[in-house]
C-alpha cells in the first residue's frame, strides 16, 4: 500500500496505524499521530486501519534547546 508518512511517500505492508509505527520503529507513549489530518489517539491507533494514499504524521518529541 502506498501512504505519505511525515511528507515522503512510503510503500507499506502494515494495515492499521499501530502496524506502521511498529515498521517504522516508533515507539514510545510521546507520539502524536494524526490520518488525513484528523488526530487518532494512541488508544485508537489499533482500530485506524490505513487505506492507499493516506497522509500519515507522526509527531515525536524532540531533546535540546
Amino acid at each position: 500500500m502506498k501512504v505519505i508518512v511525515n511528507g515522503e511517500a512510503q510503500d507499506v505492508a502494515a494495515e492499521t496505524l499501530s502496524e506502521l509505527l511498529v515498521l517504522m520503529e516508533y515507539e514510545g507513549d510521546w507520539l502524536a499521530t494524526a490520518v488525513n489530518g484528523e488526530l487518532v489517539h494512541r488508544e485508537d491507533r489499533f482500530n485506524r486501519s490505513l487505506n492507499d494514499n493516506d497522509r500519515i504524521e507522526i509527531l515525536s518529541p524532540m531533546q535540546g534547546g
